[in-house]
């Protein structure tokens, strides 16, 4: 279920037998002929069907995130590490006040990994919550998905290539595009890593069939459902 689903007398009831709730990140980047919310759109959608049949509350996605490395690339917003994790500190302290004490964060976007040490610096401040981060896409079923279908699934190619982050009016290339030197993206600053990365995506086939990718899809909302029923500590021993 969607807060935004919920008055404050449903989160009151609902922290009275669950405790668990889902918080989604995302980012706003390039993502090639794919929409510039790719990130934010998968993970508040893998987050709200996984927890669904669950009944655990899933928050808004944050859209913003790390990603200094694509900001050459007209459209993409990109946070400092610490008003990432400023922003980060006070929403989980709030969802702790409202009763909450199993959080789960569904991550769409590899940047945004340092918010895990985040969570537990704040699980040993606090002492009675626990906070997880979840990369969806790169969980091991996942992952295995994505590799069983095509050895090369990464940024802004066929991996990232649902309906639901296509544009009308922006089909994908035929075929498939070489891989991008990573070590060379790595070491050139923004304007290099354009330069280097031409449409953005980081190589292989930008578009398979939907069959495809919707089994990577389905392994994605399995796994994270997993995650969201725990393991989770036991607050009575």
């Amino acid at each position: 279920m969607m807060i935004s689903e919920m008055n404050w007398m449903d989160v009151e009831r609902q922290v009275a037998r669950d405790t668990r709730c889902v918080l989604p990140i995302g980012s706003t980047e390039q993502h090639a002929q794919l929409s510039l919310c790719v990130d934010m759109i998968l993970a508040e959608r893998v987050a709200r069907e996984a927890a669904e049949p669950l009944k655990v509350p899933v928050y808004p996605v944050i859209p913003y995130g790390l990603t200094p490395y694509f900001s050459a690339y007209p459209g993409t917003v990109t946070l400092r590490v610490e008003t990432l994790m400023a922003l980060m500190r006070d929403i989980i302290t709030s969802l702790r006040r409202s009763g909450f004490r199993e959080i789960l964060i569904v991550n769409g976007h590899g940047g945004n990994n340092p918010v895990g040490a985040l969570g537990q610096e704040l699980m040993a401040e606090f002492g009675d919550i626990s906070v997880r981060l979840h990369n969806w896409w790169a969980a091991p079923q996942t992952m295995a998905k994505v590799k069983e279908i095509h050895p090369l699934g990464s940024h802004a190619n066929w991996m990232e290539n649902f309906p639901w982050t296509r544009l009308a009016h922006a089909p994908a290339p035929e075929g498939e595009k070489l891989p991008a030197d990573f070590d060379r993206v790595r070491a050139s600053t923004p304007q290099g890593a354009k330069e280097l990365l031409g449409d953005g995506s980081f190589g292989g086939p930008w578009q398979l069939p939907d069959d495809a990718v919707l089994e990577v899809w389905k392994a994605g909302v399995e796994e994270t459902r997993a995650a969201i029923e725990g393991p989770w500590p036991n607050w009575d021993d």
